[in-house]
């Protein structure tokens, strides 16, 4: 997998080995950053359930001023890690852990949040309500990513979906907080 857009542009993320992980395919990836290339300089974003830190990297490439990165698999960490220290970063941290378990912390408002954790396991209906308990900025978007066939949750009081897409087996929206 590669960087496909900003200043990492064309550099090689190494996947982790045996993690399951699922990338965000480089087409979803070139639509959402378009949708997000207004705010992206600057913003401070929060990708949980990583995995292979595809959509955190892209947003740092592009000029997001800070990303955390959320994951519970050791060998998805370690290997986010290694590739951090490689395009030596500086502008991201990663946390080992639950995503959900994450959320329940004191919040930090985020102007950009990825949402794309493993298909089916994960009920986005309350992980939105989660996020919209002081995670958010005023305007901030929320990526959500699931199975093509799924139907989008219901957005807590205050959300849109300002853009709804599928490609391939792929749902993906940008939610924002207004």
């Amino acid at each position: 997998m590669r960087i496909i857009g900003g200043n990492w542009r064309g550099r090689r993320v190494t996947l982790p080995v045996g993690a399951g992980v699922r990338p965000t395919g480089d087409r979803v990836r070139e639509t959402l950053f378009n949708w997000l290339a207004p705010i992206i300089d600057g913003a401070r974003c929060l990708d949980l359930f990583a995995g292979s830190g595809a959509l955190g990297l892209e947003a740092l490439s592009r000029g997001a001023r800070e990303t955390i990165f959320v994951e519970r698999d050791a060998a998805a960490v370690g290997q986010l890690v290694r590739n951090l220290e490689q395009f030596e970063c500086r502008r991201a941290s990663v946390v080992h852990g639950d995503a959900l378990r994450f959320l329940e912390r004191t919040p930090r408002p985020f102007d950009i949040v990825f949402v794309d954790p493993p298909f089916g396991e994960i009920d986005l209906q309350n992980l939105c309500t989660l996020l919209a308990r002081g995670w958010l900025t005023d305007g901030a978007r929320v990526y959500l990513e699931t199975a093509r066939h799924d139907d989008l949750p219901e957005m807590p009081v205050g959300w849109v979906i300002d853009r709804n897409k599928t490609a391939g087996q792929v749902r993906f929206a940008l939610a924002r907080r207004v």
